[in-house]
């Protein structure tokens, strides 16, 4: 295990925790001292604390998604494909220490983006089921979830604008996704907004708005295009749906090949009515 360079005192408990050490700490490369120093710094810091523990829940949660992936030996071309991209940026040395949450993405995401056609080849099968799935407002709908459950346990940084930008906020996302965007008013349901940000997708840009309730429950709105590429079928409208493909629930609909999606970790009485009120909107 590495330990973190610093010339600091380890034991210095005025200290602030950095997100540096978190994820150290997260990942498992401290000395058992330097552990043992550091977890006795958090009994004096309780926003990194926080901050730990909504970087081990999305942690968790990545790994939550595809389970059986974590099980499985990572193919030789993944591996292969991998150390390419490494070598290119001239960052081999640090790619091949990437453990923890980060070995968590790679295998979680590296499937369907890094090495898609690699990693097809490798579980027979998966390449007709990812086909069918990509492009339906049912995958739009878990697309949403997972942004959810990745950004809404976030404590520093939330949301790439906040609400006290969110004439900028609107007029950003609108322009990266080439429609003119609204904000809801929750308010009368108890939400208020967070802020925003800009997400990918597999139809291009994606935005994603967060609101929280004064008991800090979040949910999130989740809108871009549907399937870019012609098909028909994907982009047709759709009624006002319910969707628990993902690691949260959720509501969604198809307008004119445009997504929304609302996800929380709510009581689908309580997401419903929340639905309701951005699809009124909208």
């Amino acid at each position: 295990m590495t330990p973190l360079d610093t010339d600091m005192d380890p034991l210095d408990s005025n200290r602030t925790v950095t997100d540096e050490e978190l994820h150290a700490l997260l990942d498992g490369r401290l000395s058992p001292s330097d552990r043992a120093a550091l977890e006795a710094r958090l009994t004096h810091d309780p926003s990194a604390t926080a901050t730990l523990a909504a970087f081990r829940r999305q942690r968790d949660a990545l790994r939550g998604l595809h389970p059986q992936l974590m099980e499985q030996p990572v193919p030789p071309s993944l591996l292969a494909a991998t150390k390419r991209m490494s070598d290119a940026r001239g960052h081999a040395d640090r790619w091949w220490r990437w453990g923890g949450m980060a070995a968590g993405v790679m295998l979680v995401f590296g499937a369907g983006w890094l090495a898609h056609g690699q990693w097809d080849a490798w579980r027979p099968g998966s390449a007709a089921t990812m086909a069918k799935a990509r492009g339906t407002g049912q995958e739009f709908a878990r697309q949403a979830a997972v942004a959810h459950v990745v950004y809404a346990p976030e404590v520093r940084h939330p949301v790439e604008v906040a609400a006290a930008q969110q004439e900028h906020l609107v007029q950003w996302l609108s322009k990266r996704l080439g429609r003119p965007l609204k904000v809801p008013d929750l308010s009368a349901q108890g939400y208020e907004l967070v802020g925003g940000r800009l997400l990918p997708g597999d139809g291009g840009a994606r935005a994603q708005f967060m609101f929280q309730a004064s008991g800090g429950e979040r949910v999130t709105l989740y809108l871009g295009a549907i399937d870019a590429n012609g098909n028909a079928a994907a982009r047709r409208e759709t009624a006002f749906s319910f969707s628990n493909a993902g690691p949260v629930p959720g509501f969604y609909w198809v307008d004119q090949g445009f997504g929304y999606a609302l996800a929380g970790k709510l009581p689908r009485e309580n997401l419903m009515q929340l639905a309701q009120a951005v699809y009124q909107q909208l």
